[in-house]
C-alpha cells in the first residue's frame, strides 16, 4: 500500500462524533462552575497577594518612596524565579507544596492553589510596573504638600495609576482563564478538561467548540466591564 492510501485508510478510520447530548449540557455548566470558581478565587487572593507584593517592590526599589534594599532583592528574586517557568510544569512542579497544603494534587480545589501563586507574580509586575510609570511630579507635589512617604503612597500614587491597573487586572483575569486551562489538562477539571475530555478525545468538535464559545463570552464580558470601569476613573 502507498504512502498516499495508508494517510487515506488512517483519516477514513477517524470516527465522527459530533454530536450534542443532555449530558454535555450538564458536564458543560459543571464545567463552568469550576472555571469560576478557579478563576475566581485565584484573581481574588492572587491579584490580593500581588498586589501587596507589587506595592512592595515599588516602594522598596533603589530610589523609591520606603528604600529597602533586602526586602527589594528578594522579594524580586522571587518574582523572577517564579514568573518565567510555563505554568504546566510549574503546577507540576509545586505538587509537594500543594500536597502539604491542599492535601490533594487532583481536582478543582487542588490546581487552584499554584494557579494563585503564578498570578500572584504576574501581578506584582503589573502593579509595579504601572506605580513606575506615574507621572513623578504628583510625588513632588505629595512632598511638597508635607504628606508622608506612606500618603503619598496610598493616597495618591495608587489613586493616580488606578485606570492602569484596572486594565492590568483585566488582562490578568484572560491570562488566569488561560491558567485554568491549563489545569484542566492535568485533572483540574473546567473548561479545559471539558473540551479535551469531551470534545477532543471524543472527536466532538461541537463540545469544543461549545467551550470556545464560553471562554470568548466571559472574556468579552470581563474585558468590557474593565474598559468602562477604567474610563470612569479616567473622567474623575
Amino acid at each position: 500500500m502507498t504512502a498516499s492510501g495508508i494517510t487515506t485508510a488512517a483519516l477514513s478510520a477517524v470516527p465522527e462524533r459530533n454530536e450534542w447530548s443532555s449530558n454535555a449540557t450538564r458536564n458543560l455548566l459543571e464545567a463552568i462552575a469550576q472555571t469560576g470558581q478557579m478563576v475566581g478565587a485565584t484573581i481574588l487572593i492572587g491579584g490580593l497577594l500581588g498586589l501587596v507584593l507589587g506595592i512592595t517592590l515599588f516602594a522598596t526599589r533603589k530610589g523609591g518612596i520606603l528604600p529597602n534594599r533586602t526586602i527589594y532583592t528578594i522579594g524580586n528574586l522571587l518574582v523572577n524565579f517564579i514568573r518565567p517557568i510555563p505554568f504546566i510544569i510549574f503546577i507540576t512542579a509545586v505538587r509537594p507544596l500543594t500536597v502539604a497544603v491542599m492535601h490533594a494534587t487532583i481536582g478543582t480545589k487542588a490546581v487552584t492553589f499554584p494557579m494563585i501563586i503564578a498570578c500572584a507574580m504576574a501581578t506584582s509586575r503589573i502593579v509595579e510596573q504601572n506605580l513606575i510609570d506615574s507621572d513623578p511630579g504628583v510625588i513632588e507635589a505629595g512632598r511638597a504638600m508635607g504628606a508622608s512617604r506612606l500618603h503619598i503612597l496610598f493616597r495618591i500614587l495608587i489613586p493616580e495609576a488606578l485606570a492602569p491597573l484596572i486594565l492590568g487586572y483585566t488582562y490578568l483575569f484572560v491570562g488566569v482563564v488561560d491558567l485554568s486551562a491549563m489545569a484542566g489538562a492535568i485533572g483540574g477539571g473546567g473548561l479545559g478538561s471539558f473540551a479535551l475530555r469531551e470534545g477532543f478525545a471524543r472527536y466532538n468538535d461541537y463540545v469544543t467548540w461549545a467551550a470556545v464559545g464560553v471562554i470568548i463570552v466571559i472574556v468579552q464580558v470581563v474585558q468590557q466591564l474593565g474598559n468602562t470601569l477604567a474610563r470612569a476613573v479616567l473622567r474623575r
